[in-house]
């Protein structure tokens, strides 16, 4: 597995779920519970992750998204 992003975007989060699902990438979310309890402090991302194999097209899908994300 590999990190793709760290973001507190919700919506995003979605998206990005939806689009790689769409193409057969399975996405790993981690840290929601605390993100969750936390909610409105950035100190606390979701991190997402994909596995190895999936990681450079998941990351182009993904800065096409948000190239935001990724400054």
């Amino acid at each position: 597995m590999r990190e793709l992003l760290r973001t507190s975007d919700i919506v995003l989060i979605s998206a990005l779920r939806a689009t790689l699902a769409a193409r057969g990438i399975e996405l790993f979310e981690f840290d929601g519970p605390i993100a969750d309890t936390f909610a409105g402090f950035s100190d606390f991302p979701r991190r997402l992750f994909v596995c190895d194999e999936d990681h450079a097209a998941a990351e182009r899908i993904a800065r096409e998204m948000a190239p935001e994300e990724f400054v």
